[in-house]
Order: C-alpha cells, then sequence, then structure tokens
C-alpha cells in the first residue's frame, strides 16, 4: 500500500466517525424537541406512582363526581389515574377521579366534597380539590385543611352548567382553570401502590360486586378486553362517549364508615369513610380475585397492600380503581 493510498483510507475512516457522530447529535436534537413542552421547559417522562404507567407528572387534582343515576353518564372519569367509589348519605354512591398523568378539558357532573375527603386526600400532599359545595358547617373546616379546596363558589369561571342535564346534576368543570389558580399543588408521590405481574394463587372470578344500601357495583372480568368492565345499579358504567368504564385493578377495601356529626338536607348522617387504619382487602386482577390486608398508618403516608405472606400486592399497569365497602 502507497503512503498516498494509506492516507486517503485514514482521512475516509475519519470522515465516517465523524458523519456517525453528527447523526448521533442529530438524533439527540430531535429528542430533546420531541420532549420540550408548551413552555419551552424539558417535559419529563416519569413512571407515574399512581398507575405504573409513563405520564407526565403534572400537579395532582381531585375532582368529586355525581353518581346519581340522573347524572350518568360520566365526562373524563376514564382519564382519571385513580377512581374511588365512596359512600355518603342515604346508602347511595359519590365517585372522586385523581388525576397527574392527563387533565380533560371537561370533567363532571361534578358533586360536593365530604369530611373523610380530606383524611383520603392528604397521603397526596396538597393536592387541589374541585367540588361543588359543602353544607355551610363543613365550610371552615375544609379551608383550614391542607388541600387546595377549589369550590365552585370559590372560582365560579372554573365551572359551568349544562343546558343538556337537569339540575343539581348539570354542574360541570375545567381542571385546567382549577390547576391555574393552585400552581403550588403537590406532584404525584408515592401512595403504596405497587406495580407487576401478577403473582401466583389467587382464586378464579368472574364477577364481584358491592352494595350500598341503595346502591350497587358490579365489576365483571372481561378477557377479550383484560379488564374489569363497571356497573352502577346494574347498568352498564359509560362515559359521554359510550365508551365502557372499568380498569385492570379494582381494589376492594374493607374500612369501618360510622356516621359523622354532619347531615345533609334530609337530615341524612353522612358517613365517615376511615381511610387510616388496617384491615381485609380484595385485589381483582387477570380474572382473579387476592386476599390481602391493607395498612395505613397516618393520614399523610400512603396504603400498603400485602398478600398472605406478607409481600407486597402488585397491581395490573394503568387505572386503579378503589372501592369502599363496609366491614
Amino acid at each position: 500500500m502507497t503512503a498516498r493510498s494509506a492516507g486517503i483510507r485514514r482521512r475516509t475512516r475519519i470522515g465516517t466517525r465523524l458523519l456517525a457522530m453528527v447523526a448521533v447529535g442529530a438524533l439527540g436534537l430531535g429528542a430533546a424537541h420531541e420532549s420540550a413542552s408548551a413552555d419551552g421547559k424539558a417535559a419529563p417522562r416519569d413512571r407515574s406512582p399512581f398507575t405504573g404507567l409513563a405520564a407526565r407528572q403534572g400537579p395532582v387534582l381531585a375532582v368529586k363526581f355525581d353518581n346519581a343515576r340522573s347524572a350518568r353518564p360520566h365526562t373524563g372519569i376514564a382519564q382519571a389515574d385513580i377512581v374511588y367509589v365512596e359512600k355518603v348519605e342515604g346508602g347511595v354512591s359519590r365517585l372522586m377521579g385523581v388525576y397527574s398523568s392527563r387533565i380533560p378539558k371537561t370533567l363532571g357532573p361534578v358533586r360536593s366534597a365530604r369530611k373523610s375527603d380530606v383524611e383520603l386526600l392528604r397521603q397526596f400532599g396538597r393536592p387541589a380539590l374541585a367540588y361543588s359545595g359543602v353544607r355551610r358547617s363543613l365550610t371552615k373546616m375544609l379551608r383550614k385543611s391542607p388541600l387546595y379546596t377549589r369550590p365552585h363558589a370559590r372560582i365560579p369561571s372554573a365551572y359551568f352548567r349544562s343546558a343538556r342535564r337537569p339540575a343539581p346534576h348539570d354542574l360541570f368543570v375545567r381542571p385546567k382553570s382549577v390547576l391555574r389558580s393552585a400552581p403550588k399543588a403537590s406532584l404525584p408521590t408515592d401512595i403504596g401502590f405497587r406495580f407487576g405481574p401478577a403473582p401466583a394463587g389467587g382464586s378464579p372470578t368472574q364477577k364481584r360486586t358491592v352494595r350500598y344500601s341503595s346502591a350497587s357495583h358490579t365489576f365483571r372480568w372481561s378477557p377479550g378486553r383484560a379488564r374489569w368492565l363497571a356497573s352502577f345499579d346494574g347498568v352498564p358504567a359509560r362515559t359521554t362517549s359510550g365508551a365502557r368504564l372499568g380498569a385492570k385493578t379494582i381494589v376492594i377495601q374493607y374500612v369501618h364508615m360510622p356516621p359523622s356529626r354532619y347531615k345533609d338536607v334530609n337530615g341524612e348522617a353522612t358517613p365517615y369513610i376511615k381511610t387510616v387504619g388496617s384491615g381485609r382487602a380484595l385485589v381483582l386482577r387477570n380474572g382473579k380475585a387476592y386476599s390481602t390486608r391493607w395498612k395505613r398508618s397516618d393520614a399523610t403516608g400512603g396504603t400498603s397492600f400485602t398478600r398472605p405472606d406478607g409481600s407486597r400486592m402488585p397491581f395490573a399497569r394503568g387505572q386503579v380503581w378503589m372501592v369502599y365497602a363496609g366491614r
């Protein structure tokens, strides 16, 4: 090989390496551009502690949903990270959606908050809470709570009435407007959920129903859709777009729900859902029911779910439903 040909080969190798470096740099710039948010800042894509999925970690927002028959179907509940099913006066139920990964444009119908919502939500730090209102006797307590309470009366511009719904099931909220009024709302943190493959054991289960005195909530396993489909009062639960509501993981948590000193306009006592303590729970996933124990030591901490052997019970990745049932 001549000196001239060796030089040509050496320059060719250098040029090839330079081209490769430029290509890698261009890919990096492209990736950085794709991950940038609208304000030009980097948009983190972390794994949500609420769903186990990769998602943008925005501030935590809780919204109280009406669940009366006249309030259905719901708008935006399918986009919640977590859906809570709660017992209220008269043995009917309300829903509460917790949002961080995805924030829909509209949510509702929105209904009133309860005292036990403060205890439940403190595990999220200082989230924002959207609701229609409360009894006058509860107003002061909620204002003094560590939550960013944002009822309809406080920021009416964030809410609107739908002419397509009968009152009082016609109130909807624009969640982004609520979050703008609570710029220091907490970001997601560990609340005790664990995610992973289904463990061995469990009892094959086709459906499970949780009943209150005036409401029922049924979850039926759909092998084709690989999730539990929800029904309220024997009717399939749907969104306003017609899609079925449901999730891959349903947690039935057995708790004490004694009557509180607060009452509704009809004189019915409001149940206080005690989410601090311990007890049994049933985790539904992958067509099976797993007997577990739940424990939450204090209001600022999360809830752990453990199997009989002491190992943590993993949930399927995705939206989780927490259904409170009486002991």
